[in-house]
């Protein structure tokens, strides 16, 4: 674990704020962002790769 569950989920309503605002940020389009991957990679050591698995982590983390 490179960063706590505190600065996870920080980090993470941060992206839910936006996304429910604009659907974008400065990091770009939250369909193409690849910042909640990030995230979940640094807090959990998991890689979610597979479309459909990224799409439903996507959804999951961004409600």
């Amino acid at each position: 674990m490179l960063i706590s569950k505190e600065t996870f989920d920080t980090e993470i309503s941060l992206c839910q704020k936006m996304f429910k605002k604009k659907a974008s940020c400065a990091w770009g389009k939250c369909e193409n962002c690849a910042v909640p991957l990030l995230l979940q990679k640094l807090y959990k050591g998991e890689v979610i790769e597979e479309t459909l698995a990224v799409k439903e982590f996507k959804e999951n983390s961004l409600k």
